[in-house]
């Protein structure tokens, strides 16, 4: 094993230690206001239900060199990715829409 791989096993150890820290770290912090937790409940809430209206749009079409080997794609998975890339543009544009709204609400005020 050279160092490469060992920088690698500590670039993942610490990806996920960075992860569940930054999960663990605010539910504690919020323990004190619970109001908070009902704040991110909603967001989390309001997301699910974004992913799970853009995974039902999405489609499950398969070409059949993605569903041979090496991808082995299945139709649940292409309706999957298919839903997470759909739910990240209009998460895109809804944060693009706040920031144009956000700059043309201070330049009037």
């Amino acid at each position: 094993m050279d160092s490469i791989d060992i920088f690698l096993f500590v670039a993942e150890a610490m990806i996920v230690i960075g992860a569940i820290l930054a999960i663990l770290m605010p539910l504690i912090k919020s323990l004190s206001d619970p109001g908070s937790l009902v704040k991110t409940g909603a967001a989390v809430v309001a997301l699910a239900v974004v992913f799970f209206v853009m995974y039902s749009i999405a489609d499950d079409t398969v070409l059949p060199r993605y569903a041979a080997d090496p991808f082995n794609l299945t139709p649940e998975l292409s309706r999957f990715v298919g839903g997470a890339l759909l739910t990240t543009y209009v998460l895109f544009f809804v944060a693009l829409i706040g920031i144009v709204f956000t700059e043309i609400n201070k330049a009037i005020k």
